[in-house]
């Protein structure tokens, strides 16, 4: 199976979060082809920086070797992802939630999420 994942599905994935729910638990940990995209990456380290996300200084070798180590590859942001965001109905104002969703469509792949909001997209969600 092949799906991108939010970026708290990616968190609590790896911190071993309990509200990880159990089918995207075992997506993570099964032999499955799992993207995260640089927006989540960037995303973190946003967070990290002004004090909203406790993770291990520096962040991106520490998310580096997370990717690295749960064979999860990065979904780079391409020209047809951001065009359309443009034809994206507005129910999520976040950016980069926004790009998830526009990546989603374009890439045709599931995303991993608990974000209720994604639900009014035309998207296949796992939860």
């Amino acid at each position: 199976m092949k799906a991108l994942l939010d970026t708290h599905t990616f968190l609590w994935a790896i911190s071993g979060d309990k509200r990880l729910s159990r089918r995207a638990q075992q997506i993570f940990t099964g032999p499955n082809e799992l993207w995260l995209s640089v927006a989540g990456l960037w995303e973190i380290l946003i967070k990290v920086r002004v004090g909203k996300l406790p993770l291990p200084e520096p962040s991106g070798p520490y998310l580096v070797k997370e990717l690295g180590k749960n064979r999860i590859e990065v979904l780079p942001i391409k020209l047809d992802h951001v065009l359309r965001i443009e034809t994206l109905a507005v129910h999520h104002r976040d950016p980069f939630d926004r790009i998830l969703i526009a990546q989603s469509i374009e890439e045709k792949l599931p995303l991993i999420t608990s974000d209720p909001i994604f639900e009014r997209y035309p998207i296949d969600l796992i939860w």
